[in-house]
């Protein structure tokens, strides 16, 4: 089971960058299967770690940077794709969150201190990591509904849900900025408390 679960979280560092080139060549079918496997397969090997208590440092390592690849490659590739401010914005924002988040790890992990995942009734992680996730499949169909339609088969319906998909798109993608500022300040509150505690030593 320990092989299997390490085996999700490499599948899901593998379809990060496999995701890349065929969004490239407008291959939105395979992007949208890989991208849903890929954001599956980060709920069951966690699920499955912890019910057969097979968690490693590795296979955390691991899980937790398919996790940011998966979403931060796919977003870039979107941005290139749809090049509006609406969506270029939150990406940049989230993307630099990311990129705080392990400085401050880093940061600690010098002092020989470890940051969890801050203490709270719900991780806005877990939540901003979910939203960008729904965030992503819906702009995904999107583009592939909008590659199999056509003038001529165009239907009252295809644009309700051609409509839908890209509010959910672009509501769900300034939600999870929101949830990875609150997420980024949880971290940083959590970040003085150790920093206090190295101090006093």
């Amino acid at each position: 089971m320990k092989f299997f679960v390490n085996f999700l979280s490499a599948f899901r560092i593998a379809a990060a960058f496999a995701i890349i080139p065929t969004l490239w060549l407008n291959w939105f079918w395979v992007s949208l299967i890989m991208f849903v496997l890929a954001a599956l397969s980060d709920f069951f090997d966690g699920y499955l770690a912890r019910k057969y208590d097979v968690c490693t440092k590795i296979g955390g390592v691991m899980d937790h940077i398919g996790d940011k690849l998966l979403v931060a490659n796919t977003l870039i590739m979107l941005t290139v794709m749809m090049r509006a401010w609406i969506i270029v914005v939150p990406v940049i924002i989230m993307i630099a969150r990311e990129l705080y988040v392990s400085g401050l790890r880093e940061f600690l992990g010098t002092q020989k201190i470890e940051m969890p995942v801050p203490k709270a009734r719900f991780s806005m992680g877990k939540v901003k990591t979910t939203l960008q996730m729904i965030t992503i499949t819906a702009f995904l169909v999107f583009f592939v509904l909008n590659t199999v339609v056509t003038p001529d088969n165009i239907s009252r319906s295809y644009l309700i849900a051609m409509i839908w998909l890209s509010r959910i798109g672009v509501f769900g993608l300034w939600l999870s900025l929101l949830a990875s500022v609150w997420s980024a300040s949880q971290y940083t509150f959590t970040f003085v408390e150790k920093l206090k505690k190295v101090k006093k030593k």
